[in-house]
């Protein structure tokens, strides 16, 4: 899954790199502990226009009566995303990128406890995250919302957690955001082996209420 991220890119660099125009409400940034329901910023296609543009963090369905009136649907599985009423008109008609610097995973030592790992290029090079966005009206109330697609691990990442969120390569936008055909649907694998770098990073970012570079950094294991 992917429930915590990082997006550290001004706001014109990741328009010039997406090749979008940005919106005037973007979250700021840069952000190193980005959680559900957070306002982030994607990349969608429509009419031969990119746009830079921000949603909710947390996918609503069009039939809830309210925000929380279930689950909150963070990630979206790949292999199920066709045939859930939920995503399904999405996944044909709605796709986006969602751009990232790196995400958070969590192991758990014998006692239990949550270990959070710092999962990125070995660059630190941006990268596009797969995502699906609806819109979601109740009154007054109108969020357009957004969900990470998850496939399986891949080897590398497979020891931290057994889903890990799609990456779209740059050569590939056009396609999953619908601008080159169909055949999206092919895009939704894990990334090669060696397309990321991980290391421990400090339990502070286990809180939603913490922010800073120094979440990102590695520790010694031995030493927190």
């Amino acid at each position: 899954m992917c429930g915590r991220f990082a997006i550290t890119l001004p706001d014109d660099a990741m328009a010039r790199l997406f090749d979008a125009v940005p919106g005037n409400d973007l979250p700021a940034v840069p952000r190193y502990n980005v959680c559900p329901t957070n306002d982030i910023a994607t990349v969608t296609s429509a009419d031969g226009q990119r746009r830079l543009r921000p949603m909710r963090w947390g996918f609503l369905p069009h039939w809830y009566k309210s925000p929380t009136d279930g689950p909150l649907l963070i990630n979206a599985r790949a292999e199920s995303l066709a045939e859930k009423p939920a995503f399904r008109a999405a996944c044909r008609e709605r796709r986006c990128l969602v751009p990232a610097t790196g995400f958070y995973e969590w192991t758990k030592d014998a006692d239990g406890n949550r270990l959070p790992w710092y999962i990125h290029r070995p660059d630190d090079a941006p990268f596009a995250f797969a995502g699906i966005w609806q819109d979601w009206e109740r009154g007054e109330a109108r969020f357009t919302t957004c969900a990470i697609v998850t496939t399986q691990a891949n080897a590398a990442l497979s020891s931290i957690h057994h889903r890990v969120p799609v990456v779209i390569a740059a050569e590939d936008w056009p396609l999953w955001l619908g601008e080159a055909g169909k055949g999206a649907a092919r895009l939704m694998t894990s990334p090669p082996e060696d397309f990321f770098a991980f290391h421990r990073v400090s339990t502070r970012v286990n809180s939603n209420r913490v922010e800073g570079p120094e979440l990102t950094e590695p520790i010694d294991p031995d030493a927190e």
